[in-house]
């Protein structure tokens, strides 16, 4: 399966005062952030990786370079694009430095068909591999979990589903009308933790049109991305050895 890596963003807080291109190349325990992503995907056994953002040193070096559209989805459609797969393709942030290649491989191993695979990783498993890392979890009928920070795309059921996606992202600072399109009943059961995974598939299925399952996952690194100055320290603690 081929790779997408997204590493584009340059006006992030992150980049600013470290002074590079784009967060995907903070130093981080001797290399940059987006190395130890794709040293991870290319260890795991993904074939070619297509990189979005500043062309700049990596090592391993991305197959495909692209350009920051400045816009997620648009960055995602023309990286399926310059993949020219009709496969399924694995799309990451560049912002998981804790990544291995143990948690790709399980990824594609399991991965059901779908046209979107979400890895949901449970709580217990983040604060047993990585105690006092902060993340947003969601409390489900099964668990509680947060998301991971890799999906599986189906590059023409992606397309389907695009118009929407582009509607959701667009609302995504409108509770009102992301509770018209969700359904306010859905979202109640949401907040009291009584929904399970397969009715969450079912609703993501309806709005988008297209099949979406999640799977959960017993990698945290999934899960465990750089937002603030302190994930940085995290994993600058993590990969210099200060966890075990």
């Amino acid at each position: 399966m081929d790779a997408l890596v997204l590493g584009g963003g340059g006006d992030d807080p992150l980049a600013r005062a470290h002074q590079v291109p784009s967060k995907a190349f903070l130093p981080l325990a001797g290399r940059s952030m987006a190395a130890w992503v794709l040293d991870a995907l290319r260890r795991g056994g993904v074939g070619r990786m297509a990189f979005v953002g500043p062309r700049a040193a990596l090592d391993p070096e991305p197959d495909l370079w692209l350009e920051d559209a400045g816009d997620l989805l648009t960055n995602v459609e023309r990286g399926l694009a310059a993949l020219g797969e009709e496969a399924p393709v694995l799309v990451a942030t560049a912002d998981v430095p804790l990544l291995t290649p143990e948690a790709v491989r399980h990824l594609l191993e399991k991965a059901p068909a779908a046209g979107l695979v979400y890895p949901i990783v449970p709580k217990e498993e983040v604060e047993a591999r990585f105690p006092g890392m902060k993340r947003t979890y969601a409390r489900l009928r099964e668990g509680t979990f947060t998301g991971g920070n890799l999906v599986i795309l189906d590059p023409a059921l992606f397309a389907r589903a695009l118009p929407v996606a582009r509607k959701v992202v667009a609302w995504r600072k409108s509770p009102f009308r992301l509770a018209m399109l969700f359904g306010p009943a859905f979202l109640f059961k949401l907040l009291l933790g009584a929904l399970s995974v397969a009715e969450l598939e079912a609703r993501a299925e309806r709005i988008f049109g297209v099949p979406m399952r999640a799977l959960p996952v017993p990698y945290p690194e999934i899960g465990v991305d750089v937002d603030k100055p302190e994930d940085l320290a995290f994993a600058e603690s993590a990969l210099g050895g200060g966890l075990a």
